[in-house]
């Protein structure tokens, strides 16, 4: 067992690393995804859902008239870039496996006197890619959802504001 956790580190210095900072990366993009998706659907949760009591509708309307359309438009644009920064990123992480692996058997050619190391490389490379893939998979599919509902709670917003914006205001397509 031991050898086995020494086999997976083993490479971290090597072509590992450069899995491990895109992957620090991607946690980065994924937290200020997850906030500014929070932000949107806390923006926008009074807007769908108004509550039943008398103060609580109270709070709703003040909080609703304090919304722009424009400051609604470009929370969702940020999130959706952020979103497809978080997807592309989540992506290369397998092909970052591939190369590493590729990269440690080409080594492998050139230097045959440490093959049980560079053939180690290869699979700790594989291993890191694949693992990261698999849990921003995982967080992808969290986040997916809620980006999702904002969406459709961004198109319900903006359509009640356009049905309710006198003639005069409304921008004919």
């Amino acid at each position: 067992m031991n050898d086995f956790f020494s086999a997976i580190f083993m490479n971290i210095i090597g072509y590992d690393m450069i899995i491990i900072i895109t992957a620090v990366i991607t946690f980065f993009v994924y937290y200020f995804l997850k906030k500014s998706a929070d932000k949107l659907y806390d923006k926008l949760h009074l807007t769908v859902f108004v509550p039943d009591g008398e103060i609580s509708r109270k709070e709703a309307d003040e909080d609703i008239s304090g919304l722009r359309e424009t400051e609604i438009v470009n929370m969702r644009e940020k999130t959706g870039g952020l979103y497809s920064v978080f997807v592309n990123l989540t992506g290369i992480f397998p092909l970052l496996g591939i190369l590493g692996t590729v990269t440690s058997l080409l080594s492998l050619i050139a230097d045959t006197s440490d093959i049980t190391g560079n053939f180690y490389g290869a699979l700790t490379s594989t291993f890191w890619g694949l693992v990261f893939a698999i849990i921003f998979k995982f967080l992808d599919g969290i986040i997916s959802a809620k980006i999702e509902d904002n969406e459709k709670n961004v198109a319900l917003y903006l359509e009640r504001n356009y049905r309710n914006a006198p003639e005069k205001e409304k921008i004919h397509i």
